[in-house]
């Protein structure tokens, strides 16, 4: 029987950091992702995790899982396509450290992804934005930095694990303002922000106490800001703000719904989509092709150079009440 431990720690100490360069986030994703599984296959068969074997780990039993996901855990079918891939991964890392598990590999990478609905993307109108940017206090520190957050997600669009790993020597200061960030796949872009971004982060540069920490922003205990500290953040300038603008009460904000409000603002600007793209760091053009679908004015421009049709026109007139009356049908 094949001990499940030595390949786990194989694959996240060598295959996904060193030989596929692997985000800390994506390992996280996969490290919670194998967690679940293991938890739920030795609840299933009665034994320990530590006891878990590689040949008990079959296709039957991650169909369970995924099932489980989605009844149990409440999980959308996007997410639980999330947990499947991680799966693949460790699967395919399996394949060749395990000949003799072959069959049972390929029965599991078999398994196939659940279609999921494309729906319209959430974002929010300038002034929305305009309302929660404006919510912080100016005249505190913690005033100040909320600002800078808020602003620097929204103008650059980042994600909020970018936001939060922002560091002080990814800054640059001439001939303006420039965010370098390290984005999906390690592609490296840099964004000039705009005025009022760069406004308020150097007001923030200003505020910021000394640290050893070199994240730009920071918590009230002078450590990085994390990305559900930067999430309470938001919820708490949206709640706030909601009252002044009655319109967020109906939406649920989450930092990437920021992210994508700043992608439809850059759309109706420049009508480019590449743009948009290169902005937020899309490896492709066809990622960002969901804001072309929520964005109404291209649907517009589509249709507004059709020639009308010619069709026969008609003049409708009700029956009369008396006459309808005296008629037989």
């Amino acid at each position: 029987m094949t001990q499940l431990a030595p390949h786990v720690a194989v694959f996240f100490r060598q295959r996904l950091p060193q030989e596929r360069g692997a985000s800390e986030h994506t390992c996280d994703t996969y490290a919670l992702t194998l967690r679940l599984l293991f938890e739920f296959a030795a609840k299933t068969l009665n034994v320990t995790p530590s006891a878990l074997t590689l040949e008990q780990i079959e296709a039957p039993l991650v169909l369970d899982f995924l099932t489980h996901l989605e009844e149990q855990r409440h999980n959308v079918p996007a997410t639980r396509n999330v947990r499947l891939a991680a799966i693949r991964s460790f699967m395919h890392f399996i394949e060749y450290r395990v000949p003799s598990a072959l069959e049972q590999v390929r029965r599991i990478l078999a398994i196939p992804m659940k279609k999921t609905d494309t729906r319209l993307i959430t974002h929010l109108t300038v002034k929305e934005v305009e309302a929660i940017l404006d919510n912080p206090d100016p005249a505190t520190r913690e005033g100040i930095r909320d600002r800078a957050m808020l602003t620097v997600a929204v103008s650059a669009g980042l994600r909020v694990s970018e936001l939060v790993g922002l560091r002080l020597d990814n800054l640059a200061f001439e001939p303006r303002l420039c965010i370098r960030v390290q984005g999906k796949g390690r592609r490296e872009r840099a964004l000039p922000l705009w005025k009022e971004a760069a406004t308020a982060l150097r007001a923030w540069l200003a505020a910021r106490p000394p640290a050893p920490a070199p994240e730009v922003f920071l918590n009230a205990r002078g450590g990085p800001m994390s990305r559900s500290g930067f999430e309470y953040v938001l919820h708490r300038h949206i709640t706030a703000a909601a009252d002044q603008c009655h319109s967020l009460r109906d939406k649920r904000v989450s930092p990437h719904v920021l992210r994508h409000s700043c992608a439809m603002m850059i759309l109706q600007a420049t009508g480019d989509i590449r743009k948009v793209a290169l902005w937020l760091g899309h490896a492709s053009v066809q990622t960002t092709e969901m804001y072309l679908r929520a964005d109404p004015t291209q649907m517009l421009d589509a249709i507004s150079p059709l020639k009308p049709l010619n069709l026969r026109k008609g003049d409708f007139r009700p029956p009369d009440e008396l006459i309808s009356l005296l008629t037989k049908e």
